[in-house]
């Protein structure tokens, strides 16, 4: 029988619920998924922070297939890219058919750096360049290493043969990133469809083509911020726009505008262009590296307020000899010998010489600093003191923003993480005040509920306001989590303990990480704040109790993980890579031990920069910057606990701040998921023994 009216979302939700085994919708699911439908009807932005286990991406999804067009679905992580497009999506599709009337469809769109360039491969495979493999290696260690990766470059060219896609991430097993990136083209350095002749062929933009004739595109933040600074032409057309794991959008923004010069990118650039540009042209650009790497030898690692005057003559050389390339190089056209070769060299050029001028034009907007691997070979980088204001002109305009992920709502509100995405802030803040307010208003115990927010920002940085006319409207919904925190989980601060002060692990946490895990017998995932401390962190947990210890980096991570899930009675250790995105529910991980709270480094230049331009509006830059950096952190952190209504455990902090530090202790835990606290040792040994004698066995 046709349908007489068009399903609604929880009309779709259901008949997904109905499709799993056992499934039953969950009340956090559906107040997100009628919200979602709400903000899509109306066009106001959405923030909806959505605990584990709230299952978000259906609640999201079903709302974007109501929509008439397509809808863009941003993720931070290639787990949660591969989950919707393998898992989610498809399962969606199948249950929602027969009230559709028709199979929704869907599609993946990446950076064109992740699909294999038929024009490259056509080419040849470069030669890799020397430095690549390091200096320091003996002659058989080079030509051992060339060996694997001529190995490589033959079975990656066999694959891209067959590949209907070209997608890197369907290439198993896969390659080391430099072999990779001799059959792969960078979005700035390809000429273009109509010039290449390998246009029609091309992966990149039969992707482009997929995803302008699909329901929902899924996509990454990376390309989302890329598209949002390149005028939006490579997303295609959209009015919706859903945006999975949120708080990580503005670090992939900031990421986005980050640029780098050094002597070695000149020089790369200088050899690509060896056989384009006569020698007086490429004499320069060799002349100008050469200034370059001399004045930053000479240069103190860290932020610059401003350029050294040798920089800054060095950087000007650049700049100057890389126009001149530039212009050397005129139009690149279909009819040039290699119009590939020729766009990825003057776009090497063209990138040096726009950087240099990024550098001398010394924006208030920008932070400029001298880092490099080593101190032989620095560079200097760039980048934005913030990017809210980016994002409000660029991500809200002519399209409606849902925003989700289960770490929005810091010590309780959202308006933190809402004025770094660029939306104004108020939710849950006093206007008058800039200051960290760990207690929430009167009624947010109450059950939450869609509310509007004031249109105030707690404070403005450089650039941030940059939009004209009134703010995006948004409203904000913390749905929960389905699980019982205080029943199932115990956050446990070792207040006793002395304040963390020197680097690595100090000898009374590592004592205390021992007995805990001694306890439990294992079941132990350690996040440490540097490699030093999970170095050391792993000698004395195996010097001690015997216990098997996986430390992250003596083999690739998901390998380290898979162990850690099928082994009980072990323990993985590793820094902040782990802090999100492992997910091992069951007996397998019943202890998070943390071992001192995650602020920024205060030697970091973007962090510091930000932090003292608070400090100078009159505010506080540690509260404003610094907390909230940790909140994000932390809550990722503890969130490895409870993956499951099943799951019992304790979250440990080894940093006895989190209960003494009155100025924004609370603000933290208040963060966190509720789970019962405490600061006993005893309760919390007493609690691990018993998780130890009562689990069930591998």
């Amino acid at each position: 029988m046709p349908q007489t009216r068009r399903p609604s979302a929880l009309d779709l939700l259901g008949a997904a619920v109905a499709a799993v085994p056992g499934g039953a919708s969950r009340p956090g699911q559906v107040r997100m998924a009628e919200a979602v439908d709400e903000a899509i009807n109306t066009g106001e932005h959405l923030l909806v922070q959505a605990g584990t286990g709230t299952g978000k991406s259906l609640a999201y999804l079903v709302g974007a297939l109501r929509e008439r067009g397509p809808v863009v679905v941003s993720t931070a992580t290639l787990a949660l890219q591969a989950q919707l497009i393998e898992h989610d999506l498809p399962r969606l599709a199948e249950a929602v058919t027969p009230l559709l009337g028709r199979p929704p469809t869907f599609a993946v769109l990446k950076g064109r750096h992740h699909y294999a360039c038929r024009a490259r491969l056509d080419a040849g495979a470069e030669e890799p360049e020397p430095d690549l493999f390091g200096e320091s290696g003996s002659g058989s260690q080079w030509l051992g290493a060339a060996g694997r990766i001529g190995k490589q470059v033959v079975r990656l060219r066999e694959w891209a043969a067959d590949s209907e896609t070209g997608d890197r991430d369907e290439l198993d097993p896969g390659v080391d990133d430099m072999v990779w990136r001799t059959v792969s083209m960078p979005a700035r350095e390809c000429v273009g469809a109509q010039r290449c002749p390998f246009g029609d062929e091309c992966f990149a933009e039969a992707s482009r083509v997929r995803a302008r004739s699909a329901d929902i595109v899924v996509t990454n933040h990376s390309l989302l911020a890329v598209d949002m600074m390149s005028g939006r032409h490579i997303l295609p057309p959209h009015e919706v726009l859903i945006i999975d794991e949120a708080h990580e959008l503005a670090d992939r923004m900031t990421s986005a505008a980050r640029a780098e010069l050094s002597a070695e990118a000149i020089d790369r650039a200088t050899r690509r262009a060896r056989t384009l540009l006569d020698g007086g042209v490429l004499d320069r650009l060799t002349e100008a590296s050469d200034a370059l790497a001399l004045a930053l030898a000479g240069a103190p690692q860290g932020r610059l307020v401003e350029l050294p005057a040798t920089v800054r003559d060095a950087v000007s050389l650049v700049q100057a000899a890389g126009r001149a390339a530039v212009n050397a190089f005129g139009d690149v056209r279909a009819d040039d010998p290699d119009p590939v070769h020729k766009q990825q060299a003057k776009s090497s050029v063209q990138t040096i010489a726009e950087v240099a001028e990024r550098l001398l034009d010394c924006s208030p907007q920008d932070v400029v600093w001298v880092e490099g691997v080593t101190q032989e070979h620095p560079g200097l980088h760039v980048a934005p003191l913030s990017v809210a204001g980016l994002l409000r002109s660029l991500l809200y305009a002519d399209r409606t923003v849902v925003a989700t992920s289960a770490t929005l709502a810091l010590g309780g509100r959202f308006d933190t993480v809402a004025a770094g995405l660029g939306l104004p802030a108020g939710y849950g803040r006093t206007p008058e005040t800039n200051d960290v307010r760990p207690d929430p208003p009167a009624d947010a115990a109450a059950t939450p509920a869609l509310r509007p927010t004031r249109s105030t920002q707690p404070f403005l940085l450089a650039g941030d306001d940059d939009g004209d006319g009134e703010p995006p409207a948004w409203r904000a919904l913390d749905v929960g989590s389905p699980f019982d925190y205080a029943k199932q989980g115990i956050l446990y601060v070792a207040a006793r303990l002395p304040r963390p002060t020197q680097s690595g692990l100090s000898d009374p946490a590592a004592d205390e990480l021992v007995r805990l895990v001694e306890a439990l017998g294992g079941r132990t995932l350690g996040l440490f704040s540097s490699r030093r401390a999970a170095d050391r962190a792993a000698e004395v947990v195996r010097a001690a109790t015997g216990v098997e210890v996986y430390l992250q980096g003596d083999e690739a991570l998901p390998i380290l993980v898979r162990k850690f899930r099928q082994e009980q009675s072990s323990c993985l250790f590793g820094v902040m890579s782990l802090w999100q995105g492992v997910d091992v529910p069951g007996d397998s991980c019943q202890l998070v031990v943390i071992d001192r709270l995650p602020f920024p480094r205060p030697d970091e230049p973007l962090s510091a920069a930000r932090s003292a331009a608070v400090d100078a509006s009159g505010g506080s830059g540690f509260a404003a910057v610094s907390v909230p950096a940790a909140a994000v952190r932390l809550a990722q952190g503890v969130g490895r606990l409870v993956r499951a209504d099943t799951d019992r455990g304790v979250v440990a902090v080894l940093d006895s701040r989190l209960h003494t530090a009155r100025s924004y202790g609370t603000f933290l835990r208040n963060s966190l998921p509720p789970f019962w606290y405490t600061t006993s040792p005893d309760v919390v040994l007493g609690a691990l023994r018993r998780l130890r004698d009562t689990s069930t066995p591998a």
